[in-house]
Formats: structure tokens, sequence, C-alpha cells
């Protein structure tokens, strides 16, 4: 079974060991099929240190924490 990877930027870095990554995509409406933007955050462990900014490849995993169900595999 593939895991699924997300792309986003990092939005915070301030925890230990994680980061937290904002995916963005387009979702089209119902009815109107008007396209709009619509993000999520998702915190990622990581033993590196990534800058604000940064676009990296998420990729779903075991859960870590309450919260933490992604690693942060590469920056792009």
């Amino acid at each position: 079974m593939s895991k699924r990877e997300l792309k986003g930027i990092v939005v915070s870095n301030k925890n230990q060991k994680t980061a937290v990554v904002k995916v963005e995509r387009i979702k089209a409406h119902p009815k109107y099929k008007k396209r709009t933007k619509v993000h999520k955050k998702y915190k990622a462990h990581t033993d590196q240190i990534y800058e604000i900014g940064d676009k990296v490849i998420i990729q779903e995993s075991r859960p870590i924490s309450k919260d933490k169900k992604f690693i942060v595999v590469k920056k792009i």
C-alpha cells in the first residue's frame, strides 16, 4: 500500500522535531463549478531544521503523537 505524499510550504518551525506544513489544493464548487484554493495545515515530524517558506514533501506514516501523522521526506 502506497503512502500519501503531499507538497507544501513550512509555515512554522517553533516546535522541536516538528514542522507545520500548509498544503494548498484547488476545489471546485459542486453546483457552480467555481474553482477556489483551500488549504490545510499538517504537523510533520522531522529531525532537521527547516526554515519558514521552504517547500517540502510530507508522507503519511504511523501516528507519532496526538497530532503528528506525517513525516517530512525531503526539501524541494
